[in-house]
């Protein structure tokens, strides 16, 4: 016999979902569906597979989300999401962050959410509240947001393994939206409701912006004749990335770490000459990086003074 949770405060929390075990018990087998199939939500879906539960069902429209579906979730049917939700106790939703909203609210105009159903969504820039008209329906709902880069490639299989997720949820469900994550394979951290946004900002600062970087810095070097930057980057940046890791800013190494104003005088110069695209990026990091440096005493004041007088005029000029 299934034991009913108990019961959820009054609002703004939802009543609880009945049927599903207390939030102190893993969840039983339960039915998967995956609203958009795509790198994430494909290899979610296969993970709970993994874990026992049945994936059901799956929606995708595109071509890659088909092709991902058929080799990561052979034999489920590809169906129109209000369809997904209807066949699945467990409803998860890997869709882009600005379609989340919209797709919540229009299943719950529409009837298809359902008391005692469990959903979790992966955005990390949305918390609880993007699933509100799924809670007023009795939804037990969660947002499991996976921090790691999924490329679409074989190996992210074994990144999933291990992978930091955010997790937030109501706290008499924090054990249940854990207990999935470790059953998916990954680890489980706590973030706020109230620090979702700041969460994803550092996230996508460390990692998108980080590929930029890299991509820009291999540009660069190509421009200089350098015909195979990854041999050149690969320990240098390998290297950095541990700095910075264990040590922060005192890891920081450079020009603006010395106070070098006439170094990256001369990079402003050649940049603008050969590279002008990546002129702001450039001013705009060195700026930030020497804020940072001033703020740790890796700098002092009248070392860091004169940097962002030139940054400062550099910026000037491209306005």
């Amino acid at each position: 016999m299934p034991i009913r949770p108990r019961a959820v405060p009054a609002p703004p929390a939802p009543l609880p979902a009945a049927g599903l075990p207390a939030a102190t018990e893993a969840p039983a087998r339960l039915r998967v569906g995956v609203v958009g199939a795509g790198r994430v939500g494909a290899l979610l879906g296969a993970a709970l597979s993994a874990a026992g539960h049945e994936v059901v069902a799956a929606s995708g429209v595109s071509a890659a989300s088909a092709e991902r579906a058929a080799r990561l979730l052979p034999g489920v049917p590809l169906l129109p999401a209000d369809e997904v939700v209807a066949a699945s106790d467990l409803v998860v939703l890997a869709v882009p962050d600005d379609t989340l909203p919209g797709l919540v609210a229009g299943l719950a105009e529409t009837g298809a959410w359902r008391r005692g159903q469990l959903l979790f969504h992966t955005s990390g820039a949305h918390g609880l509240a993007v699933l509100a008209p799924a809670e007023r329906s009795g939804v037990l709902a969660l947002a499991l947001h996976p921090a790691m880069t999924f490329s679409g490639a074989p190996e992210d299989a074994a990144r999933l393994g291990a992978a930091p997720f955010g997790v937030t949820s109501r706290p008499e469900h924090r054990a249940v939206a854990e207990t999935l994550v470790l059953e998916m394979g990954g680890d489980p951290f706590w973030i706020d409701e109230a620090d979702r946004g700041l969460y994803h900002a550092a996230l996508v600062t460390g990692a998108n912006h980080l590929v930029t970087l890299v991509a820009e810095a291999a540009d660069l070097l190509r421009a200089a004749g350098v015909d195979e930057p990854a041999r050149v980057l690969t320990p240098l940046l390998t290297a950095a990335l541990d700095n910075g890791l264990r040590r922060g800013d005192r890891g920081l190494t450079g020009p603006v770490s010395r106070g070098d104003v006439g170094t990256v005088a001369a990079h402003l110069d050649t940049l603008t000459e050969r590279a002008p695209a990546a002129v702001d990026a450039y001013v705009a990091l060195a700026r930030r990086t020497t804020e940072r440096a001033l703020a740790a005493g890796r700098l002092r004041r009248h070392e860091g003074a004169p940097l962002l007088e030139l940054l400062d005029s550099a910026e000037e000029a491209a306005r």
